[in-house]
């Protein structure tokens, strides 16, 4: 731990900390836990419900069957014998449909990131979040009237409103949370992703098979009517920053602004952007956020149908079984934040070190879980077992990669995250559409070992890099002592030009005198 550090943490431990649980902060990581959660179902109903939507007897283009045989029905009592829905979209179009609510997604990231440091991140979000919710309604009628264009577009759509979730989010915690609280709350916050998958997949597989107007559609329904009423609760009960909040207990609000920013004035300087961009630590998180995002979203939208056409699990043992491997990722990953936290308050770790290990657990575990889910072949259990154990370890990124923008940059945080997000989000695109390239009408364990494969390799390497250049220390070009030193240049600077020019002035004042 540098110097600096421990001073850092000596004042952190000296500060009036309030107890209690009923904290104005705990509220605001739990609601925006919510919000990441929201934002996640309406992410990953679209894989459940895609299963149901497909006809898939009219999509075998010639083969006897879109479904594996190479694993046998016998000895399991919830086989799946392919329940058709109303639309023949073969897997390439489905890896289209699945890809087409991320494109909206990424474009919006760096302009909200930009425009949350200049305005504020909440009202981006919340009613971000709203549109994303309110246009849930429309994907039934959607799919219905236009088809699989009509259907990209509202995706298309939902995507940009759930744009600011990400940036927006990091830019509230980077005001609201302390940074010896960053491990814990930064994971809270964003186990919300898998809390959201956990309930999305299983309770979307009931409602597909159960639920009102023919089933799939009220997957959309149910989810757009509870993402409207949190958005219009978060905008009305969470605010920016605690010196904005009516009601916060003041001792709380001076814990959180001093050990955020001192005692000095809180500045908002313009974004460093050579500086951030000839960082190595960033592009570290960069790397690092890309691979992770390819891994996660290869299993997060086609998990279902590898579960499917290969495991023959039926649709609604698909949905909870699917879940599995995201409810050991939001449990694993708020025990290890505690961890994380424990390792750089006890100083055995500092911040760099810390980040460092536990993305490694992070990356390389559900990357080697990937390699040896390849060999199991039909064994359902052992397949189960090993993919649950290996995104379950991935639960260790959210106190890694994941919060180390905040390390690096409290003051432009929002904005590294928008940039990093957006380009993982490019990365994320390409896992549905490869997957659904690599299995078209071919889903064999051998095209399904590809696909694993890619995914497990890029998490490796995008994780080994990390740890090379990745660094969990506050940057030189976020230190606000260079704000004062620059203003300082740049008004020494002033007074020494203003002298010149009375120099220059007084000169030909003085030769024109003596002519």
């Amino acid at each position: 731990m540098t110097s600096k550090e421990q001073i850092m943490a000596s004042e952190e431990k000296d500060l009036d900390k309030p107890t209690g649980l009923l904290q104005t902060r705990f509220f605001v990581t739990f609601m925006l836990f919510l919000g990441m959660a929201n934002a996640y179902v309406m992410r990953t109903n679209m894989s459940v419900a895609i299963v149901a939507m497909v006809n898939h007897t009219a999509i075998n283009d010639g083969h006897e069957d879109v479904m594996d045989d190479e694993c046998p029905d016998a000895n399991y009592t919830e086989v799946d014998h392919g329940q058709d829905g109303e639309f023949a979209w073969n897997s390439a179009l489905q890896g289209y449909i699945l890809s087409s609510f991320f494109y909206g997604y990424v474009i919006t990231q760096i302009p909200f990131g930009m425009l949350a440091k200049k305005y504020g991140a909440l009202r981006f979000l919340g009613y971000g979040m709203l549109i994303n919710s309110v246009f849930a309604f429309l994907v039934p009628v959607a799919a219905r009237e236009g088809g699989v264009w009509g259907l990209c577009v509202v995706r298309f759509i939902q995507g940009l409103g759930e744009g600011p979730i990400v940036p927006c989010t990091h830019a509230l915690l980077a005001k609201w949370i302390p940074p010896n609280e960053r491990s814990r709350m930064g994971a809270a916050v964003y186990a919300g992703a898998q809390f959201g998958t956990i309930i999305s997949m299983p309770l979307s597989g009931l409602l597909a098979e159960y639920g009102f107007d023919g089933g799939w559609p009220s997957i959309f329904y149910v989810f757009g009517a509870v993402g409207t009423i949190w958005s219009i609760a978060f905008i009305i009960w969470v605010y920016e920053d605690p010196s904005s909040h009516p009601s916060i207990d003041e001792r709380e609000k001076k814990y959180i602004n001093t050990s955020l920013w001192g005692t000095t004035e809180v500045k908002s300087p313009p974004i460093p952007f050579k500086g951030i961009f000839k960082s190595l630590p960033f592009y570290a998180i960069l790397l690092a956020h890309m691979g992770h995002n390819y891994g996660y979203e290869t299993l997060m939208t086609e998990l279902p149908t590898y579960m499917k056409q290969v495991l023959r699990f039926s649709l609604k043992s698909n949905g909870l079984l699917s879940s599995l491997p995201y409810l050991a990722m939001w449990i694993f990953s708020m025990g290890i934040s505690v961890v994380a936290d424990w390792m750089i308050s006890s100083k055995r770790f500092n911040h760099t070190q810390t980040r460092k290990v536990m993305n490694s657990i992070g990356q390389y575990g559900p990357g080697l879980a990937l390699v040896a889910a390849s060999y199991t072949g039909c064994n359902r259990v052992l397949t189960l077992a090993i993919l649950t154990v290996g995104v379950g370890l991935n639960g260790g990124i959210y106190s890694g990669f994941k919060i180390n923008h905040l390390d690096l940059t409290p003051r432009f945080a929002g904005f590294l995250m928008a940039i990093t997000n957006c380009s993982a989000n490019l990365a994320g695109l390409l896992a549905p559409i490869a997957a659904g390239n690599l299995i078209n009408n071919q889903p064999t364990i051998a095209q399904w070992q590809k696909v694993f494969f890619i995914a497990a390799a890029i998490y490796i390497i995008a994780g080994t890099f990390f740890n090379i250049f990745g660094s969990g220390e506050r940057q030189y070009w976020d230190n606000p002592d260079n704000d004062v030193r620059d203003n300082n240049v740049l008004e020494s600077q002033t007074h020494v030009s203003s002298q010149e020019d009375s120099t220059r002035r007084r000169i030909p004042a003085a030769i024109t005198a003596n002519q």
